[in-house]
């Protein structure tokens, strides 16, 4: 008695039974009637029961106790090989990796990376949603995204990866800044860059004011260069026609953040392992856009 299953044979025997006949059998299975007589017997002797009684005035086919047993086995058995062989033949649908940017670093060449990473990787779908760093930390922990882009103070917790920036304060090109309050052009609660401004105004007991708010770095950068109020900036930030504040102007240099890739409790499905490893190789604070 052989331990495994024939298929094939399988096949063979449920045609006999259903056609009642080795000929009308061999017809449905392609095979010869000597071939089906050779399967059968073959499969009988696999089994160590005979399977048919064949009538040899008529021609038809019978199943014995253990035939009929077994052929409820081979229907459930061929059944499933078929559910198999058709799952595998079908594109197998993409497997979706959440990731969460700051939202003034979704710039350009950030989407043209994320691009590039979606048709190198087909079966990956991206979704990807932009925020600012405590809004994206929020969505980490409850699941709601798998990765993250962030911005931070340098050394901040556990990442995969992170790359250091430098910041700048930054007037207009010719605008006179206000020394006391000090007027500031900055993103809204939650960004990094305008709670480090508040906190090194405060620190060296001036005041501030908040002249401008935007969502967006392009507003912010206008406000500037419009001279609406001096920012804390990432220097790849600047434009030309900004000015770099120093010490003389009655801003101190400030300690560089970083921006970290970070993971939420979960832990990373194979594909987001691929995006991250992918964004570790390739991403730099000055590969991306941040306009």
């Amino acid at each position: 008695m052989s331990d495994i299953v024939d298929l094939d044979l399988l096949r063979t025997f449920m045609a006999v039974v259903d056609c009642g006949s080795f000929t009308r059998a061999g017809a449905r299975v392609h095979l010869t009637q000597s071939t089906v007589s050779q399967q059968i017997k073959k499969l009988e002797a696999n089994v160590g029961h005979v399977l048919l009684v064949r009538n040899k005035s008529t021609g038809s086919v019978q199943t014995t106790e253990q035939g009929e047993l077994l052929l409820g086995y081979a229907r459930r058995l061929l059944a499933t090989a078929a559910e198999a062989m058709d799952i595998m033949r079908k594109p197998m649908a993409p497997k979706t990796v959440r990731l969460g940017v700051p939202e003034d670093f979704a710039g350009r060449r950030l989407i043209d990376l994320l691009s590039s990473f979606s048709v190198a990787s087909p079966q990956i779908r991206l979704d990807t949603t932009s925020g600012w760093s405590v809004e994206l930390r929020r969505l980490l922990d409850a699941g709601e995204i798998d990765l993250a882009l962030i911005k931070r103070e340098a050394g901040d917790g556990a990442c995969l990866a992170s790359w250091k920036e430098e910041l700048v304060w930054v007037g207009g090109g010719s605008c006179k800044v206000d020394p006391d309050p000090v007027s500031l052009a900055v993103f809204p609660v939650g960004c990094i860059y305008r709670e480090r401004a508040i906190r090194a105004i405060e620190a060296q007991g001036r005041r501030w004011r908040i002249a401008y708010t935007s969502q967006g770095l392009m507003g912010v950068q206008a406000a500037v260069a419009s001279g609406l109020g001096v920012s804390l900036l990432p220097s790849n930030a600047l434009l030309p026609e900004h000015r770099k504040l120093s010490p003389a102007d009655g801003f101190r240099a400030e300690r560089g953040s970083e921006m970290a890739l970070v993971k939420g409790r979960m832990r990373l499905s194979r594909e987001a392992k691929l995006l991250a490893e992918f964004l570790s190789e390739r991403l730099t604070p000055a590969a991306a856009d941040l306009a």
